[in-house]
């Protein structure tokens, strides 16, 4: 859904009148083809996940966009001898049968990136754990014990619950 701000003037009131039919009409006609047009040069905006990297769009590129619909509405509307002083987008947002799915992509998108940031902690910790262990020399782990401590510090770290201690009153293989 788009709406546009359009201030505009009559500059040449003998086309205003004798080549078109209704001036203000054409206005709004004209006006809505070139947002149409505008709307399908640009994408709304860009989603990492898309892998679409368009440096223009409609949501974050206000002035690129203002200046391109200003002069795609002058151009149509000089015809009928009507000056455009400005032109920008006033209101834009999805339209209601999609707006519900953008809001959950847009959800999932955080949600994704929340998780990748846990696990480059997570990470990043055990690394820690594991050379801190080292180098105090607290306990000598040899790889499958490292490869357990790593296991069970990642599923704790990125867990989206508090985990549940368990007593291994036997060995790792038992």
């Amino acid at each position: 859904m788009i709406s546009t701000i359009l201030v505009w003037r009559v500059k040449d009131t003998y086309k205003a009148a004798f080549d078109v039919d209704n001036y203000e009409n054409f206005v709004r006609v004209q006006t809505d083809a070139a947002v149409r047009k505008l709307a399908s040069m640009y994408p709304y905006d860009n989603f990492a996940d898309d892998g679409h990297t368009e440096d223009i769009t409609l949501r974050s590129s206000v002035n690129e966009v203002s200046e391109a619909l200003e002069k795609e509405i002058d151009e149509r509307l000089s015809i009928a001898g009507i000056e455009v002083l400005e032109a920008r987008i006033g209101y834009l947002a999805y339209a209601q049968e999609i707006a519900n799915a953008m809001l959950k992509r847009q959800q999932a998108t955080a949600i994704v990136a929340a998780r990748h940031k846990i696990v480059e902690g997570a990470v990043s910790m055990v690394e820690m754990a594991l050379e801190e262990l080292g180098k105090k020399q607290i306990v000598d782990l040899d790889e499958e014990r490292k490869a357990a401590m790593v296991s069970n510090l990642m599923v704790i770290l990125c867990g989206d619950k508090d985990a549940s201690p368990v007593l291994n009153t036997g060995t790792l293989n038992h």
